[in-house]
């Protein structure tokens, strides 16, 4: 039994998290985070030959406290939610089109996105809530590592369309399994 919670501090202090984040960033050169598996390279910033159009740092659209999510996620103070921009999936009808088919939104570097967590979390939200989030998990690990050192410790929504890659699921889970 974890002593930790979120699981994600046992992960940290272990030093498995930085791991994690390192191995993910590093996959970046040959993508295949996502079930597309387009293979761009995205640490050269390769963005428009990448399904995703997503470079070395994740675009970010926002980053609030929604009020507008279900109950149990918004609480009283709301979910910390980082909305990602652009997509793996580009469903034709997105009720988030301006953010997941145009690309609404500016890129943000691991210092920044630790610090939208970190606020979040000081603004009383219940949870740090990444929305669209399976395209930029190896950004996504390294910022969390970063806001992890500056005192993050809300629970974690991966707010997922589910198109998402077993080994980017592995790289998420505490012991580090996905059955198939």
């Amino acid at each position: 039994m974890s002593s930790s919670y979120p699981a994600y501090l046992e992960l940290f202090q272990s030093g498995e998290l930085a791991r994690r984040a390192e191995k993910a960033i590093g996959s970046l050169a040959d993508c295949t985070g996502c079930a597309r598996q387009c293979h761009a390279n995205r640490l050269a910033d390769d963005s428009p030959n990448s399904f995703c159009r997503t470079g070395r740092y994740a675009l970010v659209s926002s980053s609030f406290p929604h009020h507008g999510e279900e109950t149990c996620l918004r609480g009283t103070h709301g979910s910390g939610t980082i909305f990602f921009s652009h997509c793996n999936l580009r469903c034709v009808f997105c009720q988030n089109f301006d953010i997941s088919w145009q690309g609404q939104g500016r890129p943000v570097g691991p210092d920044r996105l630790a610090a939208m967590m970190l606020g979040l979390e000081e603004h009383g939200c219940h949870n740090i809530n990444f929305v669209t989030p399976s395209h930029v998990v190896p950004q996504i690990l390294e910022a969390l590592c970063l806001a992890v050192e500056g005192g993050l410790c809300s629970p974690i929504v991966y707010n997922t369309g589910s198109y998402d890659s077993l080994e980017t699921l592995r790289l998420l889970v505490t012991n580090g399994t996905v059955d198939r």
